[in-house]
């Protein structure tokens, strides 16, 4: 079993690291600020290849795997996870297309992100349905060889400046399984009957769109939808455990930057005459951060790289995604209060990975779906130690 990264990924980590130290912080808190999105910034990262990391080569993507994904993603939160957040946000929905979609759609969706800049959307949750996917109501009628829309959608990253939407809609409604009810379907971000209403005043990662989407009468053709009717519950499945698998990054990155921001505020901060580090209480505290921002990227990376290796294990990979997202919100937190009342104000970036960290344990799965998805596994028997 190997645990050291190869000279690929490592050239890939410090490619990531020196953008995101070079870029991030020169606009991360006007950004967080004014809850915008430096776009050029997002140019940028698109030509240097971060937009797209697994997409194949022959649509503009890298051609890489989930664990390099994941790599690139920690060292994004580590410096600032609204602006990482949204770059990496930008070809979301692709890895249906990917798995799902016809070589036309491919054609179509993937390419453009790749080398259009046209960005993508995830359009799942509701103000009445967020983990619960199978309770989606957004209903898609069959009309004229294709679909009418109509619904809501919230939380919807990317939603004020998505050029599509991978959206989850009620096509059968009277199957029989509850699971052969839904349909992915790719909505055009200009099609007649969509309103946007982005969401401001967020905890966190402010740097990052989200917004609520009302379908109105929209009207898509057949062509447009992923995979066979009936089977969007198992697409979305299938990509949770893809999304999950580098999504648990974030929670490492945000350790890892925490980690960093104390041990610099306790060396250079000195209390009765002697820097904060010298301290053996802060020593032990800085070693439990340590220990359990390694855990996480341990279980992290594995979970990533079965999924790389063709075995989709979900229970690891909610683990993964769960225990990634708790260490992330600890380890902040005893960051900021080794920081004291430093790291409540705000020219001290610990104060605003304190804000960005809860995010981790709520999107792309609650932490309590998490534990019960493994939950159910361990029962089953389909947990392998």
């Amino acid at each position: 079993m190997e645990f050291g990264l190869s000279d690929i990924q490592l050239d890939i980590k410090r490619a990531a690291r020196e953008f995101a130290e070079g870029e991030f912080l020169k606009v991360a808190r006007e950004c967080d600020r004014a809850e915008k999105i430096d776009m050029g910034l997002l140019q940028k990262a698109r030509e240097l290849g971060f937009v797209g990391i697994f997409i194949d080569e022959k649509y503009g993507g890298m051609g890489m795997g989930f664990l390099e994904t994941a790599i690139v993603m920690e060292e994004f939160w580590r410096v600032d996870p609204g602006i990482g957040s949204q770059i990496m946000c930008l070809p979301f929905g692709s890895e249906m297309i990917m798995l799902f979609g016809t070589e036309d759609q491919k054609e179509r969706y993937l390419t453009s992100i790749c080398r259009e800049g046209k960005i993508g959307a995830v359009a799942v949750t509701e103000p009445d349905a967020g983990s619960d996917v199978l309770n989606v109501s957004t209903r898609a009628v069959r009309k004229d060889d294709g679909y009418c829309i109509n619904g809501s959608k919230m939380f919807i990253s990317n939603g004020d400046i998505a050029d599509f939407f991978v959206t989850l809609c009620l096509t059968n409604p009277d199957a029989a399984l509850k699971t052969g009810r839904h349909s992915v379907i790719v909505v055009d971000g200009n099609s007649p009957g969509i309103e946007r209403n982005k969401i401001c005043g967020k905890l966190g990662i402010r740097a990052h769109d989200t917004a609520e989407i009302t379908f109105n009468n929209v009207w898509v053709p057949e062509q447009n939808r992923i995979g066979q009717e009936g089977k969007g519950f198992e697409c979305f499945m299938a990509f949770f455990n893809r999304s999950r698998a580098y999504i648990a990054a974030q929670g490492v990155g945000i350790a890892q930057g925490a980690l960093e921001l104390a041990l610099r505020h306790t060396k250079n901060r000195k209390v009765f005459g002697k820097p904060l580090a010298s301290s053996e209480i802060v020593q032990v505290t800085l070693a439990e951060m340590a220990t359990l921002t390694e855990a996480a990227r341990n279980l992290t990376y594995k979970a990533a790289w079965k999924v790389d290796k063709g075995t989709i294990e979900p229970a690891l990979i909610s683990m993964a995604k769960w225990y990634a997202g708790e260490v992330g919100v600890r380890v902040v937190d005893e960051a900021l209060q080794l920081h004291g009342g430093y790291g409540y104000i705000d020219e001290y970036d610990i104060g605003r990975l304190y804000r960005d960290a809860k995010i981790v344990e709520i999107y792309e799965g609650a932490k309590a779906i998490e534990k019960l998805i493994i939950g159910r596994h361990l029962v089953k028997g389909q947990v392998s130690f």
